[in-house]
């Protein structure tokens, strides 16, 4: 589960950058029952912050960088930006946005893994984190789709210490690998990551990618809401026995996420 204690390599941020950040607004309200608040005044705001409740679960932005597809980018808890910098280049990663101040609120980085998978880090100063995780409408799991899983656990494991769990999928679906924190007991598992061939990768160009799960009270009235508002799905709705109903989605952008509606415990 994750927590908002935010032990280190523990998802602690998300944010979209999105073509039309309006467009975007409004289709995460629908589906996720997100309230936006710009950070900015007049029809041209460059983003703000997605909150349920009240309670912040996520950041939107303008996406700048010419050629990029819209995602989600996913950060991580560090003690030390600039130690994880040193391990990512160690480890044969890539630095995209180097350790930079946001003020008092923290220190953040951008980086690819080996294989072109992007990931984030935060180093808390202020601003911690999201206010709100393992709810309806907020973030419940982090997964990644990689050509190697080998690799990606190395990598991986080299870099925040991760410890994994193998499972197999049901039908012969492969294996699925559990993420915990270093240290942390299975319970506090945040995430998983999956091998796909190359082929079933298009959607970031044959590269690996990241992806946010949001829990929903209602799996199929969530993906109703998606399509309604010009979205798409690529899986299910599908039970999962033991995780609950889900499905894969793309927004307007294809920017991709899962909606999750966790199995009664």
């Amino acid at each position: 589960m994750i927590t908002t204690d935010f032990a280190p390599g523990s998802p602690c941020w998300l944010d979209l950058g999105a073509p039309d950040v309006r467009a975007a607004a409004a289709f995460y309200g629908a589906v996720l029952g997100w309230d936006y608040e710009s950070m900015g005044e007049g029809e041209d705001t460059e983003g703000g912050m997605f909150r349920k409740d009240g309670k912040t679960v996520a950041g939107l932005g303008k996406l700048t960088e010419e050629g990029a597809r819209s995602a989600w980018m996913i950060y991580y808890s560090v003690a030390d930006a600039d130690a994880t910098t040193q391990a990512v280049e160690r480890a044969g990663g890539t630095v995209r946005v180097p350790p930079t101040d946001l003020d008092e609120w923290g220190r953040m980085a951008q980086y690819s893994d080996p294989l072109g998978g992007q990931f984030a880090v935060w180093q808390a100063g202020t601003n911690k984190g999201v206010d709100l995780v393992d709810a309806p409408g907020s973030l419940s799991w982090t997964e990644l789709y990689t050509s190697d899983a080998a690799a990606a656990k190395e990598f991986y494991g080299s870099v925040f210490g991760w410890q994994f769990g193998d499972m197999s999928l049901p039908g012969g679906g492969g294996t699925y690998s559990l993420i915990t924190p270093a240290g942390l007991p299975e319970e506090r598992m945040h995430g998983g990551l999956m091998q796909l061939r190359e082929e079933d990768l298009a959607l970031a160009g044959g590269r690996p990618y990241w992806h946010p799960v949001f829990a929903v009270t209602d799996c199929d009235e969530a993906v109703a809401e998606v399509t309604a508002r010009g979205g798409s799905v690529q899986m299910g709705p599908e039970d999962a026995e033991g995780v609950g109903r889900m499905a894969v989605c793309l927004d307007p952008s294809d920017a991709d996420f899962v909606v999750l509606k966790p199995a009664q415990g």
